[in-house]
């Protein structure tokens, strides 16, 4: 094996990439906040606050986030923390995905999804599993992401830790088998009990913005334990021998397949069990594994109804570069009105200064000015490897999806588009803000951020979103980012759907013919979407249901393939 195969196998087997995903509320972005602060990346840890607080999250990055101490975006961070089982090995490199939790970002947290190698699931101890956890699961779950479980928040009363093992195993179909078990709980909390190494970390509450070391014990059964526990050792005890007859062991195998899932205990707020998370993290999720991609003139050109599609694997150890763009974001800094395509390396290397080929133009682009990432901080990479999150400053031409090769034709494929909900029509205060409106919605729409249609009759754009804060995000953004004001309508519209014509069995005339046909008897309801892909906005149910039986020859799609 030549040196530079060694550098890469070595530099993809190091790399550990995941994203955060919970409820709102859960404590996420706080718990991410701690991981950086344990990573060493930084070195005063914010907390998501009200407004009035002294300090804001990391990777809480957009004013609007810090304002109202939420996530509205997608935050990528790479850090650097040692291995711990093997200390003169290089450290394992980190790349964490911090996503929205709310229910109107779901389809940025998919996208990120299908982006990352494992997914760790925060769960508010005193609330259990909620509805948002539950569909964020399902996700994974399609995907096959091994996900590892950090019940959060047991410095404050919470569930029963055995209730709360029934509750997830019962509403998210997995087996949990405990890594640590807390002591206590809420005002008697004391720590956490390590059942891997057979180790007790105590912490104190105060302090909890630094890290603390905390003090370790090396067995259940050791006398300090009574002095350090006094009447809670007992039950603790108690706790760990039914764990050890009742709990399935671990099977790391059926943890890779999202069958089990490790479950942690601790408090991010104040730094009880997060060290434990982020080392049992390293030592159970995978390495960057082969991605299916659809190869040849299909990449580019979907080929004609009935012939297969060319696919195949490609490894993360390959040498050849490849990877695909999951999101894009606008003015993440305001003073250049920058927009920054994040792409996730899928195999081989990145070297700063070298070229790749843009499967969906057909030509080969710099890629020069790539960054690496912490929240808002950035700098320009160097290098990068399979697994390695990079952005790549957008100038109008990259889309979510995009494909970038050494030379290679591919598409990855995957990452989807939903149907919004929630409709509005844009009427601007000031005609002479026409072009930035057209220029902000564009933007958003390439982010996935919202999504806009021109209807085909009409002037008007018309936005859609999945829920109202969705909405609300648009607003703010088009207001401070692009000075655009305007009101917001109400339309009757409740759902889209994209529209293809069914091609079996017909020639172009015939198919032309049938569109011409659905688009005169259809026009008032049709729209063209940000991609300029024909979509039907129907007032109701009922109204898509007659309009689907009146042409069996039009499919309608509440999903769409970006690219």
């Amino acid at each position: 094996m030549s040196i530079e195969a060694e550098t890469l196998q070595r530099e993809v087997g190091r790399r550990r990439t995941f994203a955060i995903v919970s409820h709102p509320d859960a404590g996420k972005t706080t718990l991410t906040e701690k991981l950086l602060l344990y990573s060493g990346a930084i070195q005063l840890a914010g907390a998501v606050r009200s407004k009035k607080a002294a300090r804001s999250t990391t990777s809480d990055w957009m004013q609007m986030e810090r304002e109202r101490g939420i996530s509205v975006t997608t935050s990528v961070m790479s850090f650097e923390y040692p291995h711990p089982d093997l200390p003169d090995a290089p450290p394992a490199q980190v790349n964490l995905l911090d996503t929205p939790g709310h229910a109107d970002f779901g389809e940025d947290t998919y996208r990120v999804l299908t982006a990352v190698d494992a997914a760790l699931m925060v769960i508010d101890g005193a609330k259990g599993v909620e509805r948002r956890t539950e569909k964020l699961i399902e996700i994974c779950r399609l995907r096959d992401t091994p996900v590892v479980t950090f019940v959060n928040k047991f410095d404050r009363e919470c569930m029963e830790p055995l209730d709360l093992l029934d509750n997830i195993e019962k509403k998210l179909g997995m087996t949990c088998v405990p890594m640590t078990w807390p002591i206590g709980m809420g005002k008697r909390f004391k720590g956490v009990y390590d059942l891997i190494h057979n180790k007790i970390h105590l912490f104190s509450a105060t302090g909890h913005d630094r890290v603390q070391q905390g003090i370790e014990v090396e067995s259940i059964d050791d006398p300090r334990l009574d002095e350090l526990l006094g009447d809670q050792v007992e039950d603790l005890r108690a706790d760990v021998e039914l764990l050890e007859g009742a709990a399935e062991p671990f099977d790391h195998q059926a943890f890779l397949l999202g069958k089990q899932t490790p479950l942690l205990f601790g408090s991010a707020m104040n730094n009880f069990g997060v060290r434990e998370l982020l080392e049992a993290f390293i030592r159970l999720a995978p390495p960057p594994d082969a991605r299916a991609a659809i190869t040849g003139a299909a990449a580019t050109k979907p080929p004609a109804p009935g012939e297969p599609v060319p696919t195949r694997d490609v490894a993360a150890r390959e040498p050849e570069f490849s990877g695909f763009v999951f999101k894009i974001q606008a003015n993440m800094d305001p003073n250049h009105r920058d927009r920054m395509a994040f792409l996730r390396i899928c195999s081989g290397r990145f070297e700063r200064g070298m070229k790749a080929f843009h499967c969906r133009l057909g030509r080969p682009v710099g890629l020069g000015n790539a960054r690496v990432f912490l929240a808002r901080s950035r700098e320009i990479a160097e290098e990068a490897f399979a697994g390695d999150i990079i952005g790549i400053p957008n100038h109008g031409t990259i889309k979510i999806g995009d494909t970038f090769t050494s030379g290679e034709k591919l598409r990855f494929t995957g990452i989807p588009s939903f149907a919004p909900e929630l409709f509005r029509r844009v009427l601007l205060k000031s005609p002479l803000k026409a072009k930035a409106l057209a220029k902000g919605l564009r933007q958003l729409s390439e982010e996935g951020a919202i999504q806009v249609f021109k209807p085909i009759l009409g002037s008007h754009f018309i936005v859609g979103a999945v829920g109202q804060l969705q909405l609300e995000v648009m607003k703010y953004r088009l207001k401070s980012e692009y000075s655009v004001d305007a009101d917001y309508e109400g339309v009757d519209y409740t759902t889209a759907r994209w529209v293809t014509p069914n091609t079996d069995g017909k020639d172009r005339v015939e198919i032309q013919k049938l569109m011409e046909t659905f688009e005169r008897k259809c026009d008032a309801n049709l729209a063209h979407d940000g991609h300029d892909d024909l979509a039907y906005l129907a007032p109701n149910r009922w109204n898509l249901q007659k309009v689907e039986e009146r042409f069996p020859d039009i499919i309608f799609r509440a999903t769409r393939e970006h690219n």
